[in-house]
Order: C-alpha cells, then structure tokens, then sequence
C-alpha cells in the first residue's frame, strides 16, 4: 500500500479515517494530534515540571519520547519521570527504564510499594488471591505516583493513557453504574498533582507503532495479573465492536469529557487523610487496602 499523502511505502491503515500513511506522515499526524490535546486543554505552561509516570512500556517510553521532543529546547519547562516498582519480579524493571530516561538526559526517580507501604503486589495476591489485585494495585500506584510527584516539585503529572484506556475506562464507569466517576469533574484538587494525558485521542496500535519506530523498541507485555481485571474483559468487548464500528472509541471518550463538564460544577467531597496525609474522598481507599491486606481481613 501507498501513502495517501505522498505515496511512498505505507506504515499504517486508519480505518477511522479512510487513510493510508508513510512513516513521516504517520509521525505528523501523531504528533498533530496529541500536541492539539495539549494545546486545548492548556496542559503545558511556563515554568511547569511534568512528572511522567514512567514504566517503560510502550506509552510511557512514546510519551517520554514525545514530550522530550516536544518541549527539550525550552529553558522555562522541565521533565522527570518517575517509575513505581510494584514487587512484580520478571514484570517490571526499573533499571531499564532509569536507562531510557538517562538516554534523554531526563532526570529519573523510583519508588516502591516495598519502601512505600511494606508489601508487593506479589505478597497482596498471596494473601488476598487475585481476584481484586488489579484494584488493590491501582490505588496504591495513584496514590504513590501523586506522592512522589508532588515530592518531586512537579505541577503536572503526565501519563501515558491513550484513545482505548480512556474509552474502556467510560464503559467500565457505564456498565458499573458509577454515576459519581462519570460526572466527576476536572477541578483543581488540593494536594492533588494535577493529570495530563497528551494521547487521549490516539488509538493503542498508534502508540504502540510510534514507540516502535521512534524509540526502535516495544514492550507490549501486561501485568501477569491483568487477566483478573474487569477492564481484559471490557477491552475484549469494545475491539470486537470497534472492528464493525471504527468511530466508537472516540464517541465514548467525548461521551466521559461531556459527562466531566457536566459534573465540573458538582460540590465535591475532600479530605485529608489524618494518616497519610494524601487528600481522598469520604475515607481513604490506599489506607483502607493496607489495612485490610496486613490484617488478612
């Protein structure tokens, strides 16, 4: 196949948009595009330190690479990227993505749950089973992410959820009923680092073709725990449908954004945890876990 926009040697097929492209064009069109996401939703300002959370994966080393790219030559902005080791041994490596970052000349940081909270991701499956171990790791990285960042001295905090993470996390808020995460609005939160997400609407494969071919590798393994998750399942669900229906991951991430801004206005219930001092909702859910996964309840 040929580029549509040159007709050089195509790279990939959108079946969204009907468009054959060339590595160069390929590279345009991505860049274009989460560069807009930026651009709109103001992400980027003078004097901000982005915290990228930085597992080295195939998102998290495309947005390293991007916003490296992107924003390398400006004396007013800066980058860290911080990697949480969860106790997964054979899963994550920090050293290799500690290596990454210094290739970029990007200053790199590690946490643990093992330093952090006295237990893996490992010893929470042994004790608890795995039916809940992607909640239970959830949680407790988000927490430990906000924390480290904000250590860190950073005003935002960059991840690297693409078109289908967003999508998939919509109907998994639709299919539970979580009317308060639908509506839960984007408002500035006290303590709180606030996220950003420059490929919000860049499908998966995308991601996973530009990391390839600007970074020259692509770790597309998951979590041995991810098949417990509720999300494999909505993932499986939303690609079959997708095939037949190309538009339908971006209809349903327009669907969170219209529900957040209708729920921007809600009042909202924060506090500050007496123990952690991390800010949460009605009781907090990271001291909540650990004290149900020491005690074995």
């Amino acid at each position: 196949m040929r580029c549509d926009k040159c007709r050089r040697p195509a790279v990939l097929f959108q079946r969204y948009s009907g468009l054959h492209l060339c590595r160069e064009h390929f590279f345009a069109d991505f860049e274009a595009k989460a560069k807009r996401t930026i651009r709109e939703n103001r992400w980027v300002s003078r004097g901000d330190t982005i915290a990228v959370a930085f597992s080295g994966g195939k998102d998290s080393g495309a947005l390293l690479f991007f916003l490296h790219s992107l924003l390398s030559h400006r004396k007013d902005v800066s980058l860290v990227a911080i990697t949480v080791d969860e106790g997964i041994p054979g899963y994550r490596d920090p050293s290799r993505a500690g290596a990454r970052a210094r290739e970029l000349d990007i200053p790199h940081m590690t946490v643990s749950f093992r330093e952090a909270y006295g237990i893996t991701v490992d010893e929470i499956v042994e004790r608890k089973g795995g039916a809940l171990s992607c909640t239970y790791c959830g949680v407790l990285r988000r927490h430990l992410l906000n924390a480290a960042a904000r250590d860190a001295g950073a005003t935002k905090l960059a991840f690297g959820f693409n078109l289908d993470d967003e999508a998939q996390t919509v109907l998994m808020n639709v299919l539970r009923g979580d009317t308060a995460r639908l509506l839960r609005g984007t408002h500035p939160v006290p303590g709180m680092v606030p996220r950003i997400k420059p490929f919000l609407s860049i499908p998966e494969r995308e991601v996973a073709l530009y990391s390839f071919l600007r970074c020259g590798t692509v770790d597309t393994g998951r979590c041995p725990y991810s098949q417990n998750a509720m999300r494999a399942e909505v993932r499986q669900m939303l690609n079959a449908y997708a095939w037949n229906h190309p538009s339908a991951r971006f209809a349903l991430v327009n669907l969170g954004r219209e529900l957040a801004e209708l729920g921007a206005g809600r009042p909202g219930e924060l506090h500050v945890c007496s123990r952690c001092g991390e800010p949460c909702g009605t009781t907090c859910r990271s001291c909540g876990i650990l004290d149900e996964v020491s005690h074995g309840a």
